[in-house]
């Protein structure tokens, strides 16, 4: 175990690929149910990396108030254990992939504290099933390998700050930091790509379009683009065009002077005077009135605004972040928004994934949101069942994040309306989402592989080849809603398991594991 530890504080790793196989070999080493390695940030502890527990789990934000054994491990130098009968609640009730959905009163738990450079700078965590498996030889190993846990959180840390030094010469590889930001939860190659995108363009004072549909997150992401740039100190001013009267628009963006209409009784800056030195955020720009984007046109290019009824102009220093869910080459077409607007505005367009496109990310989303409404309902542990988690993968999302906020939100407020004991482990199963167009679980979707024998049928491909690359295709996605599993994908398929290897060996399948 030590050469491992040493092994890997030698090799460049990103971090969620060292801290992954840190829990795993820990796991392996102590032969536990779960270990955990949680960062600490502010009050709360976010997960980096877990083995054993459910996947959502990544996505958690746990409140340390909330969590009593979280707080005396944070308070306690060296290794600390939890005894089977300790009466100190558990954090992952429900939540051990071992045990999903169910309390664990039998078992033993050992966790400590971590510093890096002479400040606290998470916890790990250890369970386990069986009442006295953390015993003294088990205390002391830990307390060996915590020094070494720490060499590799710092080692991480100081590989991070490298990348960002990279990263703003353009040699940061892609999705290398990701993890390593508390607002954004995600580690599909998606989000890693974007994200990389976002850390070299932040601090080019270039004008940002971030394009995306509804619900993905676009403030978000406009939030982390000014947190990353030279204007950090100075404010981030968001203006939802959308919801600015034309009346007023002009007036909101760039002030007015006393006078200049009927109750303007004195004069008033405009967001660009806020936001002066700092970043405007122009959320839904394809909402503004031509008429105020001809004054914005003329800021961008110029830094000159002019206050309605003002005689003079004035100098900003702003930078601008625009965004939208709607097609601005189409709005131009349309006469609806100015041709140089649109090419001042998105001299880099940043597009941003919709959520069905970042695979499971939505479990790591969903597990953020859970831990909220746990708290918020006074829940003492909040889960969903395996159905409801195939459910929410297989689900289109068309409003995205915002939709799956909601959805998980209003299950949550459902189970307890209807009687769940908020002292128990609360599992949310599938019919409580209320997801239209879910196929039910073990049902294969029809979908794709029938839209992929008309396209190839249509091509003039024969039948047989046709119906051989449908056959791989629902194969394939079968395979990958189970993580590789081919007896849950044979039985979600309708054939016997046996019969599924046949055919995948016939139709030229890799069978990257067995059942």
């Amino acid at each position: 175990m030590d050469a491992f530890l040493l092994a890997d504080l030698v090799t460049e790793l990103s971090p969620e690929v060292r801290f992954q196989r840190l829990v795993t070999s820990l796991r392996a080493h102590f032969r536990c149910g779960a270990v955990a390695l949680l960062r600490l940030e502010q009050d709360h502890l976010l997960p980096m990396a877990v083995d054993g527990l459910a996947q959502d789990t990544l996505g958690r934000r746990f409140a340390i108030g909330e969590h009593p054994r979280f707080v005396a491990i944070l308070n306690h130098r060296g290794v600390l254990h939890f005894r089977h009968d300790d009466a100190l609640p558990d954090p992952y009730d429900g939540l051990l992939t071992e045990r999903a959905g169910e309390a664990m009163p039998v078992h033993d738990c050992m966790g400590v504290g971590l510093h890096v450079e002479g400040s606290p700078w998470g916890v790990l965590t250890l369970d386990a099933l069986e009442i006295g498996a953390f015993g003294s030889q088990a205390r002391e190993d830990l307390a060996h390998f915590a020094p070494l846990i720490e060499a590799a959180v710092r080692t991480t840390r100081l590989e991070a700050e490298i990348r960002a030094l990279r990263s703003a010469r353009g040699a940061l590889p892609a999705g290398s930091i990701a993890a390593l930001d508390d607002d954004i939860v995600g580690q599909s190659d998606a989000i890693g790509h974007l994200l990389h995108e976002i850390d070299v363009v932040a601090d080019s004072e270039l004008p940002i379009l971030l394009l995306g549909e509804t619900g993905v997150g676009k403030e978000l992401f406009a939030r982390r683009l000014h947190r990353l740039s030279r204007r950090r100190e100075r404010p981030l001013v968001h203006v939802n065009c959308a919801a600015l009267p034309e009346t007023l628009a002009e007036s909101e963006l760039f002030g007015h002077a006393r006078g200049a209409f009927s109750g303007a009784v004195s004069e008033r800056p405009g967001r660009f005077d806020a936001a002066n030195h700092g970043t405007l955020f122009l959320d839904e720009v394809g909402e503004l009135p031509l008429s105020v984007q001809a004054k914005l046109l003329r800021t961008l290019q110029n830094g000159e605004i002019q206050r309605l009824g003002a005689d003079r102009p004035r100098q900003v220093d702003v930078r601008v972040i625009a965004a939208t869910n709607r097609s601005l080459r189409d709005l131009v077409r349309d006469g609806a928004f100015r041709a140089d607007l649109y090419h001042r505005l998105s001299v880099y367009p940043v597009p941003i994934p919709p959520l069905r496109e970042r695979g499971n990310d939505v479990l790591l989303l969903a597990g953020r949101f859970l831990e909220i409404n746990r708290t918020r309902l006074g829940v003492r542990s909040l889960r969903l069942a395996p159905e409801a988690e195939a459910a929410l993968r297989r689900y289109q999302w068309p409003g995205n994040v915002r939709e799956l906020e909601h959805v998980i939100s209003r299950a949550a407020i459902k189970a307890v309306s209807r009687g769940a004991d908020r002292n128990a482990i609360v599992t949310l199963p599938a019919g409580l989402l209320d997801l239209d167009g879910v196929a039910p679980l073990g049902a294969p979707d029809p979908v794709r592989p029938l839209a992929a024998n008309a396209r190839a049928a249509a091509a003039g491909v024969t039948l047989k080849t046709a119906t051989e690359a449908g056959q791989r295709e629902a194969i394939r996605a079968a395979l990958d809603r189970h993580a590789g599993n081919w007896t849950r994908a044979a039985r979600q398929l309708g054939v016997d398991a046996s019969n599924l290897h046949k055919l995948a060996r016939r139709l030229g399948l890799k069978q990257a594991r067995s059942a």
